[in-house]
């Protein structure tokens, strides 16, 4: 199998100008790129500069994949809209994802390298990053739940002791963007079921309190934010949800979180049920498939019978053409002929009927042969 390695980059918060297109352009005469994007694939070689230095400088979304197992994906973020100290409840392992400063900004980046190609199918990687971008306005938003994944590849890993509490109540509802994460890095189904199961949702800030909220802002803060909106202010949107939700929502209102070990022993219970019901699954698919068989088989034998002495004329007449073929189907009808026989009460009578034609055809070597498989010695 030859080499495959797909990268694609994308630009969130502005488009990129035409001098950092053509900078881009001196990178890779191959890629397609955009004012929003950049994106690559490589049979042999590799792209001619460092990914993280592309994302810092130019985009806010980066995806990589490669044939031989690794995964990628990783996000910048500004950093007064993603608090450090508010991550580190995740406590992050090495092995899974990194976050560091960059300038203005936040780098999370989230990587797997153990996956086994024998396990999965082929992935060019098209369509990827597009089905996990919308997890980078989630974060802003203060949504966590992408960081409660990367701790769930830890407990997947056994990375995580049993005893550790889980981050956050959970990741329900599972979006969309969460489930491709979970895909994306095949984070175990079980696992994530078992996340899913009792998790508490965060609900929206009611109305009400919002506006309360937005009133009781100082009028110098309302005109800032007003003219923030007026510059179309990328970051606006996300940086005042934020704000809202930490507003109406008190920090200390938590619900009892399960630890890793409860996690895991809940997804070997998943995991006994889904095997528990794909076994019944099977069982009932082959006793139907068995009901069927037989009932056709009974159709067959009905349809021979009916025929009489037409049968036994076929089978001379299959014998006659001295070939391989020819001795399978006059075998093959002895035996529907002998079943048929032992059901009407005639079995004494096939048999003689049976010696007398193995008798006349005994010279035939070949044919007799390929009697005695069947039983028709």
């Amino acid at each position: 199998m030859s080499e495959y390695q797909y990268y694609e980059f994308q630009a969130v918060d502005r488009p990129l100008a035409r001098a950092e297109q053509q900078e881009l352009r001196a990178i890779s005469t191959r890629a397609r790129i955009t004012a929003s994007s950049f994106v690559n694939s490589y049979d042999w070689g590799d792209l001619k500069a460092d990914p993280t230095r592309l994302l810092e400088k130019y985009f806010d979304l980066f995806l990589y994949l490669a044939n031989w197992g690794s995964r990628r994906f990783a996000m910048r973020l500004p950093r007064e809209l993603a608090e450090p100290e508010e991550l580190e409840r995740f406590a992050l392992d090495e092995d899974f994802a990194t976050i560091r400063t960059a300038g203005d900004h936040l780098i999370l980046d989230i990587y797997r390298d153990e996956i086994g190609l024998d396990d999965y199918e082929w992935d060019d990687g098209a369509g990827r990053l597009g089905a996990l971008a919308p997890l980078r306005a989630d974060v802003l938003d203060g949504d966590l739940r992408t960081f409660y994944l990367v701790w769930l590849m830890a407990v997947e890993a056994g990375y995580i002791g049993d005893g550790a509490a889980q981050p956050l109540p959970g990741i329900a509802p599972l979006t969309a963007s969460l489930q491709a994460f979970a895909e994306f890095f095949y984070i175990d189904a079980d696992l994530l079921e078992a996340a899913a199961q009792g998790s508490v949702a965060v609900p929206d800030p009611p109305r009400a309190a919002v506006e309360t909220f937005v009133r009781s802002l100082p009028e110098d803060e309302k005109t800032a934010l007003l003219l923030r909106l007026h510059d179309n202010d990328p970051r606006l949107g996300a940086e005042f949800r934020r704000r809202c939700r930490q507003a109406v929502f008190s920090p200390a209102a938590t619900v009892p979180h399960r630890t890793a070990g409860e996690l895991r022993a809940m997804a070997q219970r998943l995991a006994g049920e889904r095997r528990r019901i794909a076994e019944e699954k099977a069982a009932a698919e082959s006793r139907c498939s068995e009901e069927e068989r037989a009932k056709a088989r009974a159709v067959h034998l009905a349809a021979l019978a009916e025929r009489g002495e037409g049968v036994w004329r076929e089978v001379e007449d299959r014998i006659a053409l001295r070939n391989t073929s020819g001795y399978d189907r006059a075998a093959s009808l002895l035996v529907d002929l002998r079943e048929i026989a032992r059901a009407n009460g005639t079995a004494e009578l096939f048999f003689r009927r049976l010696a007398a034609l193995r008798a006349r055809h005994k010279r035939k070597g070949r044919f007799i042969e390929r009697l005695d498989p069947d039983g028709l010695g």
